[in-house]
């Protein structure tokens, strides 16, 4: 039987595709957003009716929290909209493409360190939830109440690698307060639920972290600390009450772990909140040093069986989500400007000129254009919407950076008719510290279609990042090449895109000035990046719908 929501439109706005999971909480389906373009986005509707405006008003609190929550950590998925059609309510949320925590637990074997990276960036958005955000002249920390591996989404990220990101938060506090009238209203996981929830206590941040020890086992072995003799409250009650945790050893004897997360996990999982790490702070800093130890010393056994893949793409998050500091700088930006069409073997760009100093301005040739319409995506990459970096060569020795990125045909075709109403956008923001890196950003404006953002980080104590930098800064160019979703046999579009001549110096000095750095915690400085984006884009969008020649930040 086919779902009748599939092909419903929600405030004119989000056409409802595709159901891609239902839960105790609720359907969540995928949908196009006709605002900006049909980019695609996450409707989740709840279980639970409004019935009346007490209710209603009660969701629109959560739901306004639950926002701003998102824009504080890039560890909680980001809700965008809200609201209620046929009493029933529901949240707009980013759309990402990953796995849940379930599923990599069921189908993997998790080495000790992507555990770490998991377990901290989970830890990390926990912290920015029960260290509160400002609403109303207010701090409102936030309990989610109902942690567990599939309210935790493990994603691939194109510049960011395997990032991780906490679901519903709000939901279970909410959907508790709508219910509280009936009879044996319980709202949670029961396997993970603490002592204090199943008591029905108010509940504090202690009892999320009790969660997460449950979960962190979970992950480490493939099994639960605690087993109820039957799947009852009264069963699990018992179970959290009484019940002492088994050991790694009993459980999982080929494991090789530090005895400090050992003592980590059952800290968590301790039977009185106090007992417990006094923040979700705390377990940071120790994961943290777990993960500093595990890379200047000997790498432990792992769990017996083949690894999984190296965690070195694996981000390190910040030990707190914060304001960008003084350390992350901006370049100057040319202002938006319309690019003409282009087709193979045709050289848009002005005409040659010379530049003196150390900078050179590459000597624009049809030979360039070429080698661009000429490439195929490569075999390793995966078919789907990401951005990447590659440096070509042309026959003529020259050398061309390019950054990649894969569209659907459609969209290609229309910002190909659209080309000369196109206006595009490029900058590059510099973080100093605690890790040298760069943020290189391009926009793509089109009045019909809205804006497309490629952004990719330039680690300048990586060997490929600084080239990139220094070859951008050499050449005062870059290509953006587009392949289609459906043909990604050949390139599909290239667009030259100039460097001004004050941000190639720029360029030139941060690759040169990072060499006398120490760097340490790259994903710090990601993090760090990313709220200073953040904090510009709204700036940016508004130049860009206005047209407006100078767009300097």
């Amino acid at each position: 039987m086919s779902d009748p929501n599939i092909g419903r439109v929600l405030f004119n706005r989000y056409e409802l595709v595709e159901l891609l999971g239902k839960g105790a909480m609720g359907k969540v389906y995928l949908a196009k957003d006709a605002r900006v373009g049909g980019v695609l986005v996450a409707v989740k509707f709840l279980s639970q009716a409004l019935l009346n405006k007490k209710m209603r008003d009660r969701f629109e609190r959560e739901a306004t929290t639950c926002a701003l929550l998102g824009q504080h950590s890039l560890h909680i998925v980001r809700v965008m909209d809200y609201g209620v059609t046929d009493e029933i309510p529901f949240y707009v949320m980013e759309y990402l493409q990953g796995d849940s925590l379930s599923d990599v637990i069921r189908e993997d074997n998790i080495n000790l360190e992507r555990f770490l990276s998991l377990a901290r960036q989970i830890a990390l958005g926990l912290q920015c939830a029960h260290e509160g955000i400002q609403k109303d002249g207010k701090t409102v920390p936030i309990v989610h109440r109902d942690i567990k591996p599939s309210n935790i989404l493990v994603s691939q990220d194109s510049s960011f690698g395997e990032l991780v990101k906490i679901l519903d938060f709000g939901i279970a506090k909410l959907l508790q307060e709508e219910t509280a009238g009936q009879t044996n209203c319980f709202m949670g996981t029961l396997a993970y639920s603490s002592p204090e929830q199943m008591e029905g206590k108010e509940l504090t941040s202690s009892s999320d972290l009790y969660s997460l020890g449950v979960m962190m086992f979970q992950m480490l072995t493939g099994h639960m600390p605690l087993t109820a003799e039957t799947h009852t409250f009264g069963a699990w009650y018992k179970t959290h009450h009484f019940q002492t945790p088994r050991s790694f050893e009993a459980v999982a004897p080929y494991l090789r772990l530090p005895s400090e997360l050992k003592h980590l996990v059952f800290q968590c999982l301790a039977k009185e909140p106090q007992k417990r790490p006094q923040s979700a702070g705390e377990i940071v800093k120790t994961l943290e040093q777990l993960e500093k130890n595990l890379h200047t010393s000997p790498t432990p056994a792992q769990n017996g069986s083949k690894p999984t893949p190296s965690a070195e793409s694996a981000p390190k998050a910040p030990s707190a989500p914060v304001d960008p500091p003084p350390s992350v700088k901006r370049s100057k930006t040319q202002p938006p400007s319309s690019s003409p069409p282009t087709s193979p073997g045709r050289n848009t760009s002005k005409s040659p000129g010379k530049s003196s100093g150390k900078l050179q301005l590459l000597e624009p040739a049809p030979a360039i254009d070429m080698v661009c319409w000429e490439q195929t995506w490569p075999k390793g990459k995966p078919l789907a919407q990401i951005v990447f970096p590659q440096v070509l060569q042309t026959k003529t020795e020259q050398t061309v950076v390019t950054l990649w990125a894969m569209l659907k045909k459609q969209e290609i075709e229309q910002r190909q008719i659209n080309r000369l109403y196109n206006k595009t956008y490029k900058n590059f923001l510099y973080s100093v510290s605690p890790h040298p890196m760069i943020l290189w950003l391009t926009v793509l404006y089109d009045p019909k279609q809205g804006p497309r953002w490629f952004r990719y980080y330039m680690d300048l104590k990586s060997h490929k990042g600084k080239r990139l930098a220094n070859l951008i800064a050499h050449t005062g160019r870059y290509c953006l090449l587009f392949f289609a979703l459906e043909e990604p046999g050949r390139c599909a579009d290239a667009i030259s895109i100039n460097v001004n001549h004050s941000q190639r110096q720029r360029l030139q000095d941060w690759a040169n000035t990072s060499d006398s750095m120490a760097g340490g915690q790259p994903t710090r400085s990601k993090e760090l990046l990313q709220k200073e984006f953040e904090k510009l884009q709204p700036q940016i969008m508004m130049k860009l719908e206005a047209g407006v020649p100078d767009s300097s930040f």
